[in-house]
């Protein structure tokens, strides 16, 4: 048996695992070391149809058994201790951080009283807080837990649906998936091996557009539905103006993490992981200030603990599917495919782009991001042209380089969509878990309206490349 035919084997047995309820990171790691020891026993030249001695089949068993758990086991070490994963832990610890000083409610506050008094207005409040949010915590799930205990309670003080203020919490913490520092996308940088400092630049402006996107939508529901989002009136402008100061150091962080790392006056002053401690040694003084103390700090300590470690268990064992992948030359395959179809490579991007709505149903975002991208990545790029091509010669308008990243916001745009889309969406059962007067269902009713706002955003980064490569390219 070939190598393709044991990827697609392999493949095929992983995938149902999944669909039976295994956990991705155990389904992938099991998966990976079967195919790897499938692919060296098939090396080492046994076959079914070969009458071998007993020994020499135990001898054949036992060398390519050997061989697959020298690599699997070096996997989780090698590519863990990765300078660039060390982001992901102090992004998280931000967030956890900021929420526990209260600046979370400081931001949502100045929010409500300078937007509330639109249609909609404390909806709209919510989605530009999380943003904000977003921009001091890389983690989704973090950001839908913490926002279901500020703001759904102001919502259905004032009269919101029950449903769509739940909607709105689960949809606005999706954006942590894109605003930088966003995990996501700095796994995906890893994956494709590609500079994570311009990725996460190239995150902001699709998710300020994607809050807008969402902002508008949210105005247009309340306008014609009275009852969904009534506006909230009565904030003065003393009031207003005295709500910015104590949401200031949130900005003030994001500042000082943007010129850390990219500094547009001059050379960088670190990398993004020292930019992620600096942030996170300066958001636990703020903290400090605030009147945080030991309870607190355990407190955010342990579920920034648990966090990262749910995300790292999912990389070491997609990473040794992952490996087993390369040895059968599965991408390769796939990439050939793909470039053989009689198709518009925008048509089959945009089929691509289904498949992981579709794919997202079913799997949690960073997971399904792990195993598809070693596969679908190298397509992407052959479809373009390849990796070191020029954008004059592309087939999509950009270097190979630019259409990494742009790619890479697409999915990760993908991955958002995903984690509200049932019955796997993650965001829904965190701010059902977070409101004991919210069942999964009503979170997923809730949601429904933003499928239609999601698909608007990635159509329009989709048509215009421009709106996610601007600020890289300046980089």
């Amino acid at each position: 048996m070939d190598n393709i035919t044991i990827g697609l084997w392999v493949t095929g047995g992983m995938l149902l695992l999944v669909v039976l309820g295994m956990r991705v990171a155990f389904a992938a790691a099991l998966a990976g070391f079967v195919g790897i020891v499938w692919i060296f026993w098939a090396k080492s030249g046994y076959a079914p149809e070969k009458l071998l001695y007993w020994n020499e089949r135990r001898e054949i068993w036992d060398g390519a058994l050997g061989k697959s758990i020298a690599i699997a086991g070096s996997v989780p070490h090698s590519k863990v201790s990765s300078q660039a994963l060390s982001l992901i832990p102090t992004f998280i610890l931000i967030g956890y951080l900021a929420y526990y000083a209260k600046l979370t409610t400081a931001l949502f506050d100045a929010a409500k009283k300078w937007i509330a008094w639109v249609p909609g207005g404390l909806a709209v409040s919510t989605v530009f807080a999380t943003a904000g949010f977003a921009a001091v915590s890389g983690a989704s799930v973090a950001t839908a837990a913490v926002f279901a205990r500020i703001a759904i309670p102001e919502m259905l003080k004032v009269g919101y649906n029950k449903q769509f203020a739940a909607g709105v919490v689960a949809a606005g913490g999706t954006l942590a998936s894109l605003i930088p520092p966003s995990a996501i996308l700095v796994i995906y940088a890893i994956i494709v091996e590609q500079d994570v400092g311009k990725l996460l630049l190239a995150g902001f402006i699709p998710g300020a557009f994607s809050a807008l996107v969402y902002g508008a939508m949210i105005v247009g529901i309340a306008m014609i539905f009275k009852t969904v989002g009534p506006p909230v009136s009565g904030f003065t402008w003393r009031e207003r103006f005295a709500a910015l100061p104590p949401a200031l150091p949130i900005v003030a962080v994001v500042v000082i993490i943007i010129f850390f790392v990219y500094n547009p006056f001059g050379d960088a002053w670190g990398t993004p992981t020292e930019g992620g401690a600096v942030g996170a040694f300066i958001v636990f003084l703020l903290a400090l200030v605030r009147g945080m103390r030991w309870p607190e700090l355990k407190s955010a300590l342990l579920d920034t603990a648990k966090l990262t470690v749910m995300i790292f268990t999912i990389i070491w064992g997609v990473l040794i599917y992952v490996r087993f992948l390369g040895f059968a030359d599965l991408p390769g395959a796939f990439s050939d495919w793909i470039t053989s179809l009689e198709m518009s490579p925008w048509l089959i991007l945009i089929c691509i782009l289904l498949a992981y709505a579709v794919l997202g149903m079913f799997m949690d975002a960073i997971g399904m991001l792990l195993l598809t991208l070693p596969v679908v990545y190298p397509a992407v790029m052959a479809l373009n042209g390849g990796e070191a091509v020029a954008a004059a010669d592309s087939t999509f308008g950009m270097s190979g380089t630019m259409c990494a990243i742009w790619f890479g916001i697409l999915v990760v745009k993908m991955a958002e969509f995903c984690l509200i889309t049932p019955p796997i969406g993650l965001n829904c059962f965190v701010v059902a878990g977070v409101r004991d007067d919210l069942s999964v269902q009503d979170v997923f009713k809730g949601v429904t309206p933003f499928f239609i706002a999601d698909a608007v955003t990635i159509a329009l980064l989709v048509a215009f490349p421009s709106i996610v490569l601007w600020l890289p390219s300046l980089a």
